[in-house]
C-alpha cells in the first residue's frame, strides 16, 4: 500500500471524495466525532461530507440537538450523536480529567467545587432550560462560586464530563448549555468494552487505513487500550503494511482507486489531518509547520488529490467572500479549475458570492 493510495482511501472513507449522507447527523454518527473547537470552520467539516448543504441548514441541525458538541476523546471540542454522547462521555472521562487534573489545582478547583457547581447549574438550568456561557458565569458568581481566569472553562468541562450538561439550542448567535438528561433520551448504555470496541471500529471504518497509534492519538486512550480496542474488532477489519507500519482499515480500497484530479478546501482542525498521529501520508515534514503553527493551531488546507498543498483564508464582505491561498508549490494547470470549482462550492456553503482575491506561493524554508 502506498501513500497516495492511503490518502485517496482516506478521502473516500472520510467521505471528502464523495458522499452519499444527506444529513448531518449522518455524518457526525459516521465519523465516530468530530473535532469542534472552531464552531464555524467544524460546521463546514460537517458541511463538505454531506450532499447540498448550507452553513444555515448545518447550523438549524445543531440547534435542534440532532448532533451535539461538548468535550470528549481529547481534552477539546467535539461534534458527537445524540446516542453516542454518554458511552463516549463515559470511556474518555477519566482520561481527560487526568490531563487537566494539574490545572485544576492551580485553579483550587476542588472534587467539592465541582460538586457544588454541578449541584448548582442543574438546578439553574432545570428552571431556565438552557443558558449561554454569560448568564451561567453570573449565576454561579452569584452563587459564591468564582468563574474568573480559566475557572468557568473547568467547571462547564467537568459538568459535561459528570453528565450533567452539554450543548442547547442557539439563542441568536450564540451558543447555550442544557441539561444533557432533558436534552438527549436515553440509549442503548454500552459498557466498558463493547465502548472501547465501538470506538475503534466506528474510527477505522471512516478514518482508515490508520495505524493503531493514530487510534491512540485520536481516542485519547493509552496505546495499551488502543491495541485492546484493536484486538476486539480486528477479525471485522483488513490490514496491509506499508513500510513498517501496519494499516487498518473496513473495506477493501475501492480496487486500488487513485483520486487524481480533485481539490478541496478543508477548514481548520478537520479531521483529514488532525485525526492521524503520523501525517506524512498526506503532508510534506517541510509544510508541516505552514499548516500547524507551533501553539497546535491547524489553519484550513488546500488539499490536491489528497495532499496538503497550501492553506486558505477567508474575508467576507456584505455579500462576498474573499478566499486568499498561499501554496507550498506552483499548481499544475489541471488543478486550477478544481481550484476555481472549489472555491465555488465553499461559496455555495455560505450561500455567498465568491472571489479568488490571490494565489499565491510560499518561500522556501
Amino acid at each position: 500500500m502506498t501513500p497516495p493510495l492511503i490518502a485517496s482511501a482516506r478521502l473516500i472513507n472520510q467521505r471528502i471524495a464523495d458522499t452519499d449522507f444527506t444529513q448531518p447527523s449522518e455524518i457526525v454518527r459516521w465519523m465516530g466525532a468530530m473535532q469542534a473547537q472552531d464552531y464555524f470552520m467544524a460546521k463546514r467539516a460537517i458541511g463538505l461530507r454531506i450532499k447540498n448543504a448550507t452553513d444555515k441548514s448545518v447550523e438549524i441541525a445543531f440547534s435542534r440537538g440532532e448532533f451535539l458538541r461538548t468535550h470528549l476523546l481529547r481534552p477539546t471540542w467535539h461534534f458527537v450523536a445524540p446516542e453516542d454522547i454518554r458511552w463516549m462521555i463515559r470511556l474518555s472521562a477519566p482520561q481527560i480529567k487526568i490531563q487537566i487534573r494539574a490545572r485544576d489545582r492551580q485553579l483550587e478547583l476542588t472534587e467539592a467545587v465541582f460538586t457544588k457547581s454541578n449541584l448548582i447549574l442543574g438546578k439553574f438550568l432545570s428552571e431556565k432550560e438552557n443558558a449561554t456561557r454569560d448568564e451561567i458565569s453570573d449565576m454561579l458568581n452569584n452563587s459564591g462560586i468564582k468563574t474568573d481566569d480559566s475557572r468557568l472553562s473547568h467547571l462547564m468541562i467537568h459538568a459535561e464530563l459528570d453528565e450533567i450538561i452539554c450543548s442547547g439550542p442557539l439563542k441568536g448567535r450564540k451558543q447555550t448549555y442544557a441539561l444533557l438528561e432533558e436534552r438527549v433520551s436515553r440509549h442503548k448504555d454500552l459498557n466498558h468494552e463493547e465502548s472501547l470496541a465501538e470506538l475503534a471500529l466506528r474510527y477505522f471504518t471512516s478514518h482508515g487505513p490508520a495505524t493503531v497509534i493514530d487510534f491512540s492519538w485520536w481516542s485519547g486512550l493509552s496505546l495499551t487500550k488502543a491495541r485492546q480496542a484493536l484486538e476486539m474488532v480486528k477479525q471485522m477489519l483488513l490490514h496491509e503494511n506499508s513500510g513498517s507500519e501496519t494499516y487498518w482499515f473496513k473495506d477493501s480500497l475501492i480496487n486500488d482507486v487513485l483520486i487524481e484530479n480533485s481539490v478541496h478546501l478543508l477548514p481548520a482542525f478537520d479531521e483529514y489531518l488532525i485525526s492521524y498521529r503520523n501525517r506524512s501520508v498526506s503532508i510534506d515534514s517541510d509544510n508541516t509547520r505552514k499548516a500547524i503553527s507551533s501553539n497546535g493551531i491547524f489553519r484550513p488546507l488546500i488539499v490536491i488529490n489528497g495532499r496538503v498543498e497550501g492553506i486558505w483564508k477567508r474575508t467576507i464582505q456584505k455579500d462576498i467572500v474573499f478566499i486568499e491561498m498561499t501554496l507550498f508549490r506552483s499548481p499544475e494547470k489541471t488543478a486550477l479549475k478544481a481550484i476555481e470549482s472549489a472555491v465555488l462550492k465553499y461559496g455555495d456553503f455560505l450561500e455567498l458570492r465568491t472571489r479568488l482575491s490571490l494565489i499565491s506561493k510560499t518561500s522556501a524554508g
